[in-house]
């Protein structure tokens, strides 16, 4: 299998994604072939050919010339599937390039099963297994889903250029406003997922965080119920968060939260399920109903 990884240049750098998409491709198996619309002195640490376009005449958003960019390398290199980040440069230009194609899209991969690509369904409670039915297909793998090696090698650059011009200005970007709180500059902080069972429990979490010196945060599901404000969410769709301690209390471990925890110094989780996924990103697993443990840990904590 023949992949073509589209990589991501934001802000005048290079986007780490582009190393997940290397890892991707090495999971499932296929050789593969760089894609970026980026600068000649800020290129992927990686081995192989690169193909790449000068963000400076082409911009850092332009679907229609990045369009076709794409359209002019896969018919020089007749890839099986075109992989881009599940990003917002790729929500936009996935679908472009798919419907040029006449291409079949995989969103969200977050896992390869013996050639089938695993995708989250019913608001990520469940997963199934996909595959495309069309020659070339056009995916996008979600953020921090495939964790990369260290990033080493020069590519052999290919220069691009088209005549096509977009009918989009680029402005720039906005930063989405975080209002109440801002995670990513807690050192502590206390999490709740869906394990918490209903939205009154949000207090012992919002108390354990306290009792830390911290701050409390949700999963996309918490968020979703309405039991917490959207700005104290964790995850792809919510804040990435660095902090010293990251407790994760009945958070079962999607990989749109690992996305935005993962760089957490030290993790502790808090869960009834032993093989739950958080588990393996967890320095420790505390097996137990967190509506009779964290209390206790709350109280244990106030007395020192």
């Amino acid at each position: 299998m023949k992949t073509l990884l589209v990589g991501e240049y934001r802000k005048g750098q290079l986007r780490d994604s582009c190393y997940e998409l290397i890892a991707f491709a090495e999971k499932l198996g296929a050789d593969s072939t760089l894609f970026l619309v980026g600068s000649p002195t800020d290129l992927p640490r990686t081995d192989g050919t690169l193909y790449l376009a000068d963000v400076a005449k082409y911009g850092e958003f332009n679907p229609e010339a990045h369009k076709q960019l794409l359209l002019d390398v896969v018919a020089r290199e007749q890839p099986d599937a075109v992989v881009f980040s599940h990003s917002s440069y790729g929500w936009d230009l996935a679908p472009r390039l798919a419907l040029a194609l006449k291409a079949a899209q995989i969103s969200e991969v977050v896992d390869v099963v013996d050639g089938s690509f695993v995708v989250p369904s019913c608001n990520s409670k469940l997963r199934r297994e996909v595959k495309a039915k069309t020659a070339v297909s056009v995916i996008t793998v979600q953020v921090g889903a495939f964790n990369p090696g260290e990033p080493s090698g020069t590519p052999t650059v290919v220069a691009l250029d088209t005549d096509a011009v977009g009918s989009l200005e680029f402005v720039g970007y906005e930063t989405a406003e975080k209002g109440g709180v801002d995670l990513t500059k807690a050192e502590i902080i206390v999490s709740a997922g869906r394990g918490i069972g209903k939205k009154d429990n949000v207090e012992l979490i919002a108390r354990l965080a306290e009792a830390l010196g911290g701050e409390y945060a949700a999963s996309r599901p918490v968020v979703d119920a309405e039991w917490v404000e959207h700005n104290r969410q964790v995850g792809s769709t919510g804040q990435s968060v660095s902090p010293k301690l990251y407790l994760a209390c009945g958070i079962s471990g999607a990989v749109q939260h690992l996305a935005g925890m993962k760089r957490s110094e030290y993790v502790v989780a808090i869960n009834t399920d032993r093989d739950a996924p958080i588990g393996e990103v967890a320095d420790v697993l505390v097996v137990a109903d967190l509506l009779q443990f964290v209390p206790v840990l709350t109280e244990k904590i106030k007395a020192l």
